[in-house]
């Protein structure tokens, strides 16, 4: 039968949301998670909705796309497609074609979870290997230790606060109140908790989101930040621990992060908290020429 690439509107984010999260597993290699789709959508759902493709066969998902910027595709897979050969093509084939209005014509960037033909597809169609990240994971079947500071699941009342610290943990950030309330209004929300560390003179110094695929299942991190004026002092272990608290409180089986290899000081952060690295993996990318 034929393949057929989608957009599912706001209305079909929802069954995206849960394929998502069916397709989540410990044995199964770091992939597209609800909690990314969650993140992103702090810019509306519309936007989110814009920014998502599904190749479905006879009507049932296969793959998911998630356009994380406009040169970005973040893919998923179903675990009865991964060596889906026909399904890798067509993935690639539209990822590779400006006009199938997927990736632009340029550079472009692809993340394709490893063992999944779609690598080996692009590549031989010209793409390359590109920058190296470091996914982590920690195992939630034995309970995990105090953060040793206190830490508080925050809703809408702090709001401010929780993304007045994100803006001051990365230099570009341009996160808002308003862009925290349109998370939280997002589908994949319903699973997630918004953490906020404070020292002991009751400043705020470290803030972290964690979202749930269910229970059994990996949950996410994403993002985890410290407040520039904070480093330095163990906050980003203390707000990851408590992450992992939370995500074990709600079921999930083990937590995950993925970071830039280059980040020495994050990939270091995620290890002093019980986090252990798994292999690292390269994303595609295709140059302007």
């Amino acid at each position: 039968m034929v393949i057929e690439m989608g957009r599912p509107g706001p209305g079909g984010l929802g069954d995206v949301v849960r394929v998502l999260e069916e397709w989540q597993g410990d044995e199964a290699p770091l992939q597209l998670h609800p909690g990314d789709v969650g993140w992103f959508w702090r810019f509306g759902t519309q936007r989110t909705a814009d920014a998502v493709r599904t190749w479905s066969r006879a009507g049932e998902i296969l793959a998911v796309g998630l356009l994380d910027g406009a040169q970005l595709l973040r893919l998923a897979f179903a675990p009865q497609a991964w060596r889906d050969e026909e399904l890798a093509r067509r993935v690639a084939e539209d990822a590779s074609a400006p006009e199938r209005g997927v990736l632009p014509a340029g550079t472009a960037y692809v993340e394709a979870p490893v063992g999944t033909p779609v690598r080996e597809v692009l590549s031989e169609g010209g793409w390359n290997s590109g920058e190296s990240w470091t996914p982590l994971r920690r195992d939630l079947g034995a309970p995990v230790p105090d953060p040793g500071v206190r830490v508080e699941v925050i809703g809408p009342d702090l709001a401010h606060e929780w993304a007045a610290v994100l803006r001051a943990s990365f230099d570009r950030s341009t996160f808002t109140e308003e862009r925290w309330r349109a998370m939280a209004a997002g589908t994949p929300y319903a699973g997630a908790r918004c953490l906020l560390a404070r020292d002991e003179r009751d400043r705020a110094v470290a803030v972290v989101t964690v979202w749930s695929a269910g229970e059994g299942r990996p949950g996410l991190i994403e993002p985890m930040g410290v407040h520039r004026e904070h480093r330095g002092h163990g906050y980003g272990r203390a707000v990851t621990i408590a992450a992992a608290r939370t995500l074990r409180e709600s079921g999930s089986s083990s937590v995950i992060v993925c970071c830039p290899s280059s980040n020495v000081g994050g990939v270091a952060t995620y290890r002093s908290a019980g986090m252990e690295p798994l292999p690292e993996r390269l994303d595609l990318y295709r140059d302007a020429s």
